[in-house]
């Protein structure tokens, strides 16, 4: 089994800052593409930023310039750098990581538990 556990998220007021962590343990052969997501109450969930496992990116634009998501793969972890909050970025953020359990196994795309960002005055 393969579990993402993520940290970081909180109360910050606008303008502020905050970063996610978001770990991945258990079986795990190679990990491709990691992401982030968010939820917020009422809407669905969107995709706010994805890295695969050469490094390239792809963000919402919603988040362009004031996002950046990074990972350390030898530690199977990613980040989710934030700058300039607003309150509508408020939402429950999820991780998720697209994991090859053995050698050419299949892909299964995994999910965190979510962490709570609240972007309030």
């Amino acid at each position: 089994q393969v579990q993402l556990v993520e940290s970081g998220g909180g109360l910050v007021q606008p303008g502020g800052s905050l970063r996610l962590s978001c770990a991945a343990s258990g079986s795990i052969f190679r990990i491709d593409v990691m992401g982030w997501y968010r939820q917020a109450p009422g809407k669905q969930r969107e995709l706010v930023a994805t890295i695969t496992s050469g490094g390239s990116t792809n963000y919402a634009n919603s988040v362009k310039g004031r996002f950046t998501i990074s990972r350390d793969s030898a530690n199977n972890t990613v980040y989710l750098q934030m700058h300039n909050l607003k309150p509508e970025d408020t939402a429950v953020y999820y991780c998720n990581a697209d994991v090859v359990r053995r050698d050419n196994g299949p892909t299964f795309r995994y999910w965190g538990q979510g962490t709570q960002v609240t972007v309030s005055s």
